[in-house]
C-alpha cells in the first residue's frame, strides 16, 4: 500500500492518501473528523484500500491551517480533494461519513459535486452549532460555504457532562447528555427544517447506516428523516436504509484487525463510553462485520 500526505498550505486540504498496491480507478473520500479521532480516518481510508479503493482521508479540524475544534469549517477545502482524486485518473469518487464526518459528506456531495455514492453512518440529518472549546458553543455552523454558515440547529451542552448517561424518559432508556441535547434541538421543527440536508439535490446513490442503540444522537431518526425526504422528493437514485437495532454509535467501516489489534482489544475500555458495546457486545461485533459488508457491497455495485 502507498500513501501520500496533504497540508493546507500547499493542497488547499488536509489529507492521507492510501492506494493500494496494484492501483485503482475508484477512490473513497473518508471524513471522521480530527486529526485526533478515537477512529483516525487514515485507518478507515487504509481499510477501503484493502479492499481495492483508493482511500483519501479529508481532515476537518486540530491540524495546521484548519480550526481548532468543529467550527465554520470551509466546504471549499474539499474541491482541491475531488479535483486530486479526478487528476489520479478515478472513475468513480464516493463519500463515505461517519458520525459529525455523515453531515460534511452530504454537504460535500450537495455543494462541491463530483460525488457517486455517499455513506453515512450514524448520521446526522441537520448540521449543528460548532463548539469554540468543549464546553463553549461558538454561535456559528460547524460548516460554511462561501464564508457564509450553512444552517444549522443549536443543541444546548450546558447540562454540564454531556457525555454523563441519564435515563430518558421519552425513549425509555438510558442515553448520554448530548443525545439528550441533540433530540431537544429537533423539537425546534422550523429550525429543523431550514437546517435538513438536501440529499436529493446530489444525484448520488446514497447508504444510510444506523445503531439503534447509538448513545449519542439518535441515529436512526436521522435515517428515516433523510429516507422520508428522499421518498417525498421522488429521488430517482438508489438509496438504502440499514438499521441495526442493538448496535452502537461506533459502526460501519473498521480499521484492520490485523494491523490494529490493539483497537480491538480495546473494546472492554471503549464499553465505558459507549455502553452499547457493555450490554450487546455481541450484536455490536456483528453489525460491525455486516456494514462493512453492505458498504464494499454498495460500492462494487
Amino acid at each position: 500500500m502507498k500513501k501520500k500526505d496533504y497540508n493546507m498550505a500547499e493542497h488547499g486540504f488536509v489529507g492521507h492518501l492510501a492506494i493500494p498496491d496494484n492501483g485503482a480507478k475508484r477512490a473513497v473520500i473518508v471524513i471522521m473528523g480530527g486529526e485526533q479521532s478515537l477512529l483516525p480516518g487514515t485507518m478507515i481510508a487504509a481499510r477501503f484500500a484493502d479492499y481495492g479503493f483508493c482511500g483519501l482521508a479529508v481532515s476537518l479540524f486540530g491540524a495546521e491551517g484548519l480550526p481548532e475544534g468543529v467550527d465554520r469549517v470551509p466546504l471549499e477545502m474539499f474541491r482541491p480533494a475531488v479535483k486530486l482524486l479526478k487528476d489520479l485518473g478515478m472513475e468513480k469518487i464516493s463519500i463515505y461519513g461517519m458520525s459529525m464526518g455523515s453531515i460534511f459528506a452530504a454537504l460535500v456531495a450537495q455543494h462541491i459535486g463530483g460525488i457517486d455514492n455517499i455513506i453515512m453512518c450514524s448520521p446526522s440529518h441537520v448540521p449543528f452549532e460548532g463548539t469554540v472549546d468543549k464546553k463553549q458553543m461558538s454561535g456559528h455552523s460547524i460548516a460554511t460555504l462561501g464564508g457564509e454558515d450553512i444552517p444549522f440547529v443549536k443543541p444546548d451542552f450546558s447540562c454540564g457532562n454531556i457525555a454523563g448517561y441519564v435515563y430518558d424518559k421519552r425513549s425509555g432508556r438510558k442515553v448520554t447528555r448530548m443525545w439528550c441535547a441533540f433530540r431537544d434541538a429537533y423539537d425546534d421543527k422550523e429550525r429543523e427544517a431550514a437546517a435538513k440536508l438536501h440529499l436529493e439535490k446530489t444525484g448520488a446513490r446514497i447508504l444510510l447506516i444506523a445503531g439503534g442503540s447509538d448513545e449519542d444522537w439518535d441515529s436512526e431518526y436521522s435515517v428515516n428523516f433523510i429516507k422520508n425526504s428522499l421518498d417525498e422528493a421522488g429521488y430517482d437514485k438508489d438509496y438504502k436504509m440499514l438499521v441495526y437495532p442493538h448496535a452502537s454509535h461506533l459502526i460501519g467501516m473498521m480499521p484492520n484487525r490485523k494491523r490494529h489489534p490493539w483497537l480491538y482489544r480495546a473494546l472492554p475500555v471503549i464499553s465505558i463510553f459507549y455502553r452499547a458495546f457493555l450490554h450487546n457486545r455481541k450484536a455490536c461485533l456483528k453489525a460491525f462485520e455486516d456494514s462493512e459488508k453492505e458498504i464494499i457491497n454498495w460500492l462494487k455495485a
